[in-house]
């Protein structure tokens, strides 16, 4: 159960390949672009521990030799002293422009991976082999890379796009609960954002796509309801990037929920208080209660929303943050940080509706106040 979607890019162009047990094909796939059988990974421990081996030997297969990095494992990762010891390694391997650097993990390897690649002998290629679900239907697709500053979230990075990029549904299998959700918070934004029928569907079928050990299906019928999911979520940011590789239009749509999460997690300190899906999720459910509160959809929607997230077993209001929090005045300013501003001004995505969402600066102030005031209230 093999599925492709093609990014048509002019002379960037690549394959995202979903399915089940990638990693023993990764060789035969990664083969085709190499000048000489010899790849580069670097990944991180949680991710180096459960499946590093199995990648190993999925290159070995096809006589392909590899030598890693292993970087520790969360957020804080994706920063400067990362960077530079990732670009120090990849030159002291003696990567060459015709090589490939695997970025193999989670949305937080990606990006530095993939940044790194972007910038050693002024860009090499590079090859997505996302672990976590959030990854395999965002980040690994559609080449932003880059790392956190302290002054807010993905404000230094490249546009570099992968040569390939392999989604192994398998290895959902070994993710928490937790961290499965949190990529789920990714998945519900495509069918908010454009697809209300793929909405409908999760509403339904989301369930299904957790890990084995929650659920009551045939394996067969969860690998198929994964895919699915991770193949409607790509295609869908597939078209949107076509359109709009560096994010002047169209592209804003995927921030969805952003505005809100990257103000939140730079609150709790890109930490284990708030994963980046679940700050996705909560700041869905936030856009959606602005939008009602302007009059652009409907009061039920914001509910609907809510109560999908909830029935997920999701994080959905700033009451199921931990720990305490900035005052709302605070937490606006946060979101002046958001790569979205232009000439000062905060644009937010919002929505005439499940699946009808737009980019707007037409917002007041006192409205996104009122509303993250009202949530605080709630904690």
């Amino acid at each position: 159960m093999i599925e492709t979607i093609h990014v048509d890019l002019p002379g960037r162009a690549y394959d995202v390949v979903i399915g089940p047990r990638l990693l023993a094909q990764a060789g035969e796939r990664i083969m085709p672009f190499l000048k000489r059988p010899r790849v580069v990974i670097v990944t991180e421990e949680n991710v180096a521990a459960l499946h590093l081996d199995a990648l190993k030997s999925g290159l070995a297969a096809s006589g392909i030799a590899c030598d890693a990095l292993v970087l520790p494992a969360g957020e804080g990762t994706k920063s400067w002293p990362f960077l530079k010891q990732t670009v120090e390694w990849l030159l002291s391997q003696k990567v060459e422009r015709g090589d490939v650097v695997v970025a193999f993990g989670g949305g937080v390897i990606g990006d530095l991976v993939g940044f790194a690649a972007a910038t050693v002998r002024r860009g090499v290629r590079f090859v997505q082999i996302p672990t976590s679900l959030l990854a395999q239907v965002d980040s690994s697709v559609g080449g932003k890379t880059g790392i956190n500053s302290p002054n807010g979230k993905n404000l230094i990075g490249a546009f570099h796009q992968p040569t390939l990029v392999l989604a192994d549904t398998s290895l959902l299998d070994t993710l928490t609960t937790r961290d499965f959700l949190s990529g789920y918070g990714e998945v519900v934004k495509y069918g908010l954002l454009g697809d209300v029928a793929f909405f409908e569907w999760l509403e339904i079928e989301g369930k299904n796509l957790k890990p084995l050990l929650t659920n009551t299906l045939s394996a067969d019928k969860i690998v198929a309801a994964r895919v699915r999911a991770v193949k409607r979520s790509v295609e869908m940011k597939a078209r949107i990037v076509e359109r709009d590789e560096t994010e002047q239009g169209d592209r804003a749509l995927l921030n969805l929920g952003h505005t809100f999460c990257h103000a939140l997690e730079a609150a709790t300190g890109y930490g284990d208080r708030l994963l980046h899906g679940e700050g996705v999720a909560i700041g869905c459910a936030l856009a959606f209660e602005v939008s009602a509160r302007m009059g652009l959809c409907s009061q039920e929607d914001p509910s609907r929303v809510r109560a999908h997230l909830k029935d997920m077993g999701m994080k959905t209001d700033l009451a199921d943050i931990n720990g305490a929090l900035p005052d709302a005045d605070a937490l606006l300013a946060l979101m002046g940080q958001d790569k979205k501003v232009v000439d000062g001004q905060l644009r937010f995505i919002l929505a005439r509706g499940i699946g009808d969402a737009f980019m707007t600066a037409d917002v007041p102030a006192d409205t996104v106040l009122s509303v993250l005031r009202d949530a605080l209230a709630t904690r």
